[in-house]
């Protein structure tokens, strides 16, 4: 422990935390999955967003709002990829534009005016 400290002082600091606490440690394993067990708030991650509330009328409106949400992520999904694809051409346009000139340019540099 005193070489950890001295080598690196978090791997020190680790050897420290697990002689003092490190028997106890599969038993803080099992108690924190209990009350993540135990948690109403783990309903939430497991379930979603498709839990019903018991209110018919604002679970219709959610699921008429998810629905419109998801419409709209598509279209800017494929806004986006429009506009990925009009920045492709453009790279591509530029760099023949680029390489057509290099390729013009190249006869007429100085090392052909000396020949």
């Amino acid at each position: 422990m005193v070489l950890g400290f001295v080598v690196f002082w978090p791997l020190g600091l680790a050897m420290l935390a697990y002689i003092l606490w490190g028997d106890r440690l599969p038993g803080l394993a099992r108690e924190a999955r209990a009350q993540w067990d135990a948690n109403p708030v783990r309903r939430g991650f497991e379930t979603g967003m498709a839990r019903n509330t018991g209110n018919a009328a604002f679970d219709d409106y959610r699921n008429r709002e998810l629905e419109r949400l998801e419409e709209e992520r598509a279209r800017l999904d494929r806004m986006r990829a429009e506009f990925d694809d009009f920045l492709r051409e453009l790279r591509r346009a530029r760099d023949q534009e680029e390489f057509d000139r290099f390729m013009a340019n190249r006869g007429r540099g100085p090392a052909s005016e000396a020949t």
